[in-house]
């Protein structure tokens, strides 16, 4: 069995917009999920990204079969996960880390000074993902709608 972490080629993309709907589809139900795919509208046309300036993405591959994406947006000297998503029967392998390994890298390689993600209150997977790669939470925003 042969694992990978890549950079995204026209091929993938529609792999990855599968799994980008499974990952949105579990942030549904929770905590803070609805109001952040409100903020984040789904990507769908994955292929777009190859072309589009600051945008880079990584696949996690099983013998070539797409498991998992990172989405990384690079702005002056900041780079933000967008997105990073490994399908349930992949997690554990260390995908996760392999992904964010890349997406640090890509963002030194840009001349970035910071990388951001986003982790949901309760989410201690992706929490724990970040902290693994020695990024802390720096402020916890909260909010009411009115």
């Amino acid at each position: 069995m042969r694992q990978t972490v890549r950079s995204l080629v026209a091929a993938d993309a529609p792999a990855v917009a599968e799994l980008e709907h499974e990952a949105r589809t579990a942030l549904r139900d929770q905590r803070g999920g609805p109001a952040h795919l409100a903020e984040r509208p789904a990507v769908g046309e994955w292929v777009a990204l190859l072309t589009m300036p600051g945008q880079l993405v990584w696949v996690a591959t099983i013998d070539d079969v797409v498991v998992g994406y990172l989405q990384l947006q690079i702005t002056a000297t900041t780079a933000e996960v967008l997105q990073v998503y490994v399908h349930p029967d992949a997690r554990e392998v260390g995908f996760g880390d392999w992904l964010l390994e890349a997406a640090l890298a890509g963002a030194r390689l840009h001349g970035c000074e910071v990388l951001e993600g986003t982790a949901l209150p309760g989410d201690r997977a992706t929490k724990n993902l970040y902290e693994r790669a020695g990024i802390k939470a720096r402020k916890i925003t909260v909010s009411v709608r009115l």
